[in-house]
């Protein structure tokens, strides 16, 4: 069975291949859900590791609906990813309604031009997940990074498991999977698996804290207010 760990630092990486993993997911800021990593994180991965580096490109925290301009940038930085030398690309797109948007998520899918493509877990929040199942067989997508629609992927192991039998689209169970359950996805017949496998080092306190949790937003994404901006940019 695949073991697939997502990372978001070169050291995580490292640890990971050290560890045994057969693939990473590179991203930044695992505290957003992930986020596109940068060039350097991205040129480092590929010069010091031997597995496959699969890049996640999501250009921001929040929601999975994005306007015109974003959705160059994660063409963009396909492109870019691509140009670097890594093995996959993991994206994808929604409409507001939560539906695949299938018109973009090609854009994506062509745009890394022959790159095996995984959509993210912004599947979980899709209504009608089987009729996302047969778009994204159609898309040419090879994998679906999912829980099945669970927090936790191991309460959705049977709903994992006839997917995976019943698609073409190679269903890769994430979401809360560690060393305590993994063991019941290999018994039913995955070929892979995802987890993060984090630890957290704690170095104490910090007198000025530098997280903002009032911009974790889940629902839609932080925007710059341009009444404020334009009200103390123009003197009041």
């Amino acid at each position: 069975m695949t073991v697939e760990i997502c990372v978001d630092s070169i050291d995580s990486a490292l640890i990971a291949q050290k560890s045994g993993a057969n693939r990473i997911e590179l991203c930044s800021a695992l505290a957003l859900g992930g986020i596109t990593p940068s060039w350097g994180l991205i040129e480092k991965a590929v010069q010091k590791l031997s597995i496959d580096i699969h890049v996640l490109i999501r250009p921001r925290g929040g929601d999975f609906t994005y306007s015109e301009s974003e959705i160059d940038l994660m063409v963009a930085d396909i492109e870019m990813a691509k140009s670097l030398g890594i093995s996959g690309i993991v994206s994808g797109v929604l409409h507001s309604d939560h539906t695949i948007d299938i018109k973009n998520t090609k854009r994506l899918i062509n745009a890394g031009a022959g790159l095996p493509f995984t959509f993210h877990r912004a599947f979980d929040w899709i209504p009608n997940k089987e009729e996302a199942l047969s778009q994204l067989d159609n898309l040419g997508a090879q994998r679906i990074l999912t829980s099945g629609g669970c927090i936790k992927a191991i309460d959705a192991l049977e709903t994992l498991t006839n997917w995976n039998r019943i698609y073409k689209t190679t269903i890769l169970p994430g979401g809360g999977i560690n060393s305590s359950n993994y063991k019941a996805f290999k018994t039913a017949g995955f070929e892979e698996i995802h987890l993060s496998a984090t630890k957290i080092i704690d170095k104490g306190e910090v007198e000025i804290p530098m997280n903002a949790l009032k911009y974790l937003v889940e629902s839609g994404h932080i925007l710059c207010d341009s009444q404020e901006v334009s009200i103390i940019c123009k003197g009041g």
